[in-house]
C-alpha cells in the first residue's frame, strides 16, 4: 500500500524572502491574580479585577466593597458585630410593631391625614391583636346656631379646643353662672327663608320672598350694583382671581340689552354682588349694624354678615337649572358661595358648598393639565380656580377638623403661572410689583402655603397624640419655614426698628403710604394667614388631659403656637387702629378669634411659664381688635364681652394657682394699661363672681358645666340656646392637666 506523500514549500532564501515574512504574535499576557474578590462578584461568582471600583460594579453603578485593604477581623470584633446586628434586628421589629399600632389605633378616627391617598379602607388597621391601642384623635359634637342637631368637628378645630376649656373652667371654677348675658347675638338664623321660583319674565320684585325683610323694593338699582360690583375688582378679586375681567363685564353689559332698569337674572352677577354687599356694608363707618344694635342686644336683618342674601338665595335658584349640565360659571358660583357662608358664620353650609363645588370641578375635569390646543389666558384660567378650590377645601378640612375631599394623588394639574404675560391676559390693569411679581404672584405663593401646612397637617394627625405630644414637632417648622424661604420680598411687609417679617418678634409694620391698597392686603393676608396656620398647627401641645405626660416636654409648642397667636394679634391691631386695608374682612376676623381663644387655653394650661405675661397682655389687646371689628358686625361686639369675661376668671385661676404652689401673693400678670390685680382675693371683685375653693385632683360636675358654657356660648358657629348640647363622653375621663404637673414639677424641685 503506497504511502501518502506530504508537501511542505519552504520558504526560499533570499532578503526578499526574509522581509515577507510577518512579524510573530506577542505571547499573551498572563491573567492577573485578585486575591480576593468583592462582595457583590464573589456572591455571583463572577470573575473581579483588581481595580477599585471593579469593572463589574461600575458598569451597574454600585458600590464596590474591593477597597484593597486587608481585612482581617477578630473573633472579638466578629461578636461584637454580630450583637450589632441582633439589636438593630430588635430595633426595627419594635418600629414596626409601633407602626402597627399606631394604624390600628386610627380606624377609630379618620382625620384628613389618618388615610393615606394610596391607601384604601379595607387595608387600615389589617393587624388585630398587634400592639396596644394608644390614644387617638377625638372630635366633639355640637349643634350650630341654624338647628338643634348636632354635628362633628374634628381635633384641629377650634370647636374641640373650646370644648377642652370649657371642660377645665366647669371643673375648677364649681359655681352656676348666669348666661343670659353670655349668649351670643347671631345674625345666622336670619338667612333662612322661602324662596319663590325664578322665571325669567318676572321682576326681581316677583322674586323676593313676600316674608323677606329684604324686600323687592330694596333690591339694588343699576347705580349701586355697578357700585358693588366695582368692590369685588378692588378686594376680592386678587384675593380669588377665578374670573376673567373682560369676559364677565361683557357678561354683565349683556344683561343690560333689553331694558335700561332691569337686567336679566343672572346666579354669576348675584353671588358676586352678594359677596361685594357683605363686604361693602361692613365697610360703612358708623352704618346701621356693629356696636349701636350689638350694645341693646338686638341684632337684626341689617347685620353685614347678611347683607346681599336676597342675591345668594336667587343664585341657588338659578344654579338648580345647571346641576346636571354644569359650566366653569356654576364652578364660580358654588366657590362664591361658600366664601359668602364662610363668611357669614355658616360654617356647615360652606363646607357643603365647597364639597359641591369640588364634584363639579371633576365634572368640568379642571384636576387634569388643560389641553395645549385651549388658548393660554384659559388654561391659566382653569388652572387658578382649580387651585383655588384646592385652597378653599383644604383650609375648610383644617378649620373644621374634617377629612379632605381633594386627595393630592387626583392632582394632575400643574401650578398657574404667574407672569407678566399672563398677567396683562386676564383682564386686569395692575401694574407689576417688581422681582418677576405680578398681581397674580399672592396666589401662587398662597397655594403654596396650604401645600405646606396639608403635609404639616399630616405629621401631626397621622399619629396618635401621645406621638406628638411626647415626640419632635420640628417637622412642622421645617415645612413651614421651608416655604417662608421662597416668598420674596416683594410680597412682605416691611418691619420698623429691623424686624424680620413673618416673624414672632411683634415688631411694628412699616406701611408703605404710596403702595396701592391691593398689594398691602395681599401682603398682609399672606402673612396673618401664615401664623393662623401655626397656631392650628402647633395647638394640639396645649391641652388638657395629658395622662402623665411632663409638660416640659409640650411645652415647646405650646410657646410657638402662642408666639404666632400673639404675633396675628398685634399686626392685627395695628392695621385696624392705623389704616382701612383689612376694614370689614370678615376672614380676618376669624382669624383674630381663633388666636384669641388659643392664648386664653394657653394662659390656663402653662399658668407659670415665661411667656404667659406676654400671652396675658396680648388677651386684652384681643379684646380692642374686636371693639375695631364691632364697628362692622355685631358678632364681633359679641366676640369682644366674651373675651372680658374670659379673662377675669383666667386672672381669678392664675392668681389661686400661684397663692396654692408659692403661699403668698404674688401679682397677677395684666395689661401694662391696667393696674394690677393682687391677693387676696378677698380684695377683688370680678363682676360679684365669688372666690372659688379650688382643690386637687379637680371634681366635674354636669351642672355646673352647663352654667359656665355659656362662656364659650359665643364662638363663632355655637349655637344661641344653650351650650349644654356639648358630647363630652369622647373627652378623656382622667382628668390629669398641666397645672397638677406643675404643682408636681414645684414639689420636687
Amino acid at each position: 500500500m503506497a504511502s501518502p506523500t506530504f508537501i511542505v514549500s519552504m520558504p526560499s532564501a533570499g532578503p526578499a524572502s526574509s522581509a515577507s515574512h510577518a512579524p510573530s504574535r506577542p505571547p499573551p499576557k498572563k491573567r492577573s491574580q485578585v486575591a480576593r474578590a468583592c462582595d457583590w462578584c464573589r456572591v455571583h461568582r463572577v470573575k473581579c479585577d483588581a481595580e477599585f471600583p471593579c469593572l463589574n460594579c461600575r458598569k451597574r453603578g454600585a458600590r464596590c466593597s474591593n477597597d484593597r485593604q486587608v481585612k482581617s477581623p477578630t473573633l472579638p470584633e466578629a461578636y461584637r458585630e454580630i450583637e450589632r446586628l441582633k439589636q438593630r434586628v430588635e430595633e426595627l421589629e419594635l418600629e414596626l410593631r409601633d407602626e402597627r399600632a399606631v394604624r390600628l389605633s386610627m380606624r377609630r378616627l379618620d382625620t384628613p391625614s389618618t388615610l393615606p391617598d394610596d391607601e384604601s379602607p379595607g387595608e387600615r388597621g389589617s393587624y388585630p391583636g398587634e400592639g396596644r391601642v394608644k390614644k387617638v384623635w377625638e372630635g366633639i359634637h355640637i349643634s350650630t346656631a341654624r338647628s338643634p342637631n348636632k354635628t362633628w368637628y374634628g381635633p384641629s378645630s377650634l370647636f374641640y379646643f373650646i370644648g377642652s376649656i370649657n371642660n377645665f373652667l366647669t371643673t375648677a371654677l364649681k359655681q352656676t353662672h348666669s348666661t343670659h348675658r353670655m349668649l351670643p347675638n347671631s345674625a345666622s338664623t336670619l338667612l333662612d327663608g322661602p324662596t319663590e321660583a325664578v322665571d325669567g319674565d318676572h321682576t326681581d320684585r316677583a322674586l323676593a320672598p313676600t316674608d323677606d325683610p329684604i324686600r323687592a323694593g330694596e333690591s339694588l338699582s343699576p347705580m349701586q350694583e355697578e357700585y358693588f360690583l366695582n368692590l369685588f375688582w378692588e378686594s376680592y378679586y386678587t384675593a380669588y382671581p377665578i374670573l376673567d375681567e373682560r369676559e364677565f363685564k361683557e357678561h354683565y353689559q349683556s344683561l343690560w340689552e333689553t331694558s335700561e332698569k332691569e337686567r336679566k337674572p343672572s346666579a354669576l352677577v348675584d353671588i358676586v354682588l352678594a359677596v361685594c354687599m357683605q363686604y361693602g356694608m361692613a365697610r360703612l363707618p358708623g352704618g346701621r349694624q356693629g356696636l349701636a344694635a350689638a350694645s341693646r342686644g338686638n341684632v337684626n336683618d341689617t347685620d353685614s354678615t347678611i347683607a346681599g342674601r336676597w342675591h345668594y338665595r336667587r343664585c341657588l335658584t338659578l344654579l338648580s337649572g345647571e346641576l346636571e349640565s354644569p359650566t366653569l360659571s356654576t364652578l364660580q358660583c358654588h366657590i362664591l358661595c361658600s366664601i359668602y357662608l364662610c363668611y357669614g358664620s355658616f360654617q356647615n353650609m360652606s363646607d357643603n358648598a365647597c364639597g359641591l363645588a369640588v364634584r363639579t370641578a371633576f365634572m368640568l375635569g379642571l384636576h387634569l393639565e388643560p389641553p395645549e390646543s385651549v388658548p393660554r389666558r384659559e388654561r391659566e384660567l382653569r388652572k387658578r380656580i382649580w387651585w383655588i378650590l384646592y385652597v378653599l377645601e383644604s383650609n375648610r378640612s383644617i378649620k373644621l377638623g374634617r377629612p379632605f375631599i381633594l386627595q393630592e394623588s387626583a392632582v394632575n394639574c400643574s401650578l398657574p403661572a404667574d407672569d407678566r404675560e399672563i398677567a396683562s391676559l386676564s383682564g386686569s390693569g395692575f401694574s407689576p410689583i417688581g422681582e418677576n411679581v405680578t398681581w397674580l404672584s399672592w396666589n401662587l405663593y398662597n397655594t403654596k402655603l396650604m401645600l405646606a401646612a396639608r403635609r404639616a397637617y399630616k405629621s401631626i394627625y397621622g399619629r396618635p397624640p401621645d406621638a406628638f405630644l411626647l415626640g419632635d414637632v420640628q417637622p412642622i417648622a421645617e415645612v413651614m419655614e421651608s416655604w417662608l424661604r421662597g416668598v420674596p420680598d416683594a410680597l412682605k411687609t416691611s418691619r420698623q426698628n429691623h424686624g424680620m417679617p413673618f416673624s414672632t418678634d411683634r415688631s411694628p409694620l412699616q406701611i408703605e403710604q404710596f403702595t396701592p391698597v391691593w398689594l398691602q392686603r395681599q401682603r398682609l393676608l399672606l402673612e396673618v394667614m401664615y401664623h393662623n396656620l401655626c397656631t392650628s398647627l402647633y395647638r394640639p401641645s396645649i391641652c388638657f388631659t395629658l395622662a402623665g405626660a411632663p409638660a416640659s416636654l409640650t411645652e415647646p409648642a405650646a410657646l410657638k403656637c402662642a408666639a404666632h397667636a400673639v404675633a396675628l394679634t398685634h399686626i392685627m391691631h395695628q392695621v385696624l387702629s392705623t389704616s382701612s386695608i383689612l376694614s370689614g374682612w370678615h376672614e380676618a376676623f376669624h382669624w383674630q378669634w381663633n388666636a384669641a381663644m388659643t392664648l386664653i387655653g394657653f394662659v390656663l394650661a402653662f399658668p407659670q411659664c415665661a411667656s404667659t405675661p406676654a400671652a396675658r397682655s396680648t388677651i386684652d389687646m384681643t379684646v380692642t381688635v374686636f371693639e375695631h371689628f364691632g364697628h362692622s358686625f355685631a358678632v364681633a361686639v359679641n366676640a369682644a364681652a366674651i373675651m372680658r369675661d374670659l379673662s377675669g376668671k383666667v386672672d381669678l385661676l392664675t392668681q389661686e394657682h400661684l397663692r396654692k404652689n408659692m403661699g403668698a401673693f404674688p401679682t397677677v400678670p395684666v395689661a401694662a394699661d391696667k393696674p394690677p390685680i393682687s391677693l387676696p382675693y378677698e380684695e377683688t371683685n370680678y363682676d360679684n363672681l365669688s372666690h372659688p375653693v379650688i382643690e386637687w385632683p379637680l371634681p366635674s360636675g354636669e351642672e355646673t358645666s352647663a352654667e359656665i358654657g355659656g362662656i364659650l356660648g359665643h364662638s363663632i358657629d355655637i349655637s344661641a340656646e344653650t351650650f349644654t348640647d356639648l358630647d363630652w363622653s369622647t373627652l378623656n375621663n382622667d382628668f390629669f392637666d398641666q397645672w397638677v404637673l406643675r404643682q408636681q414639677d414645684i414639689q420636687l424641685s
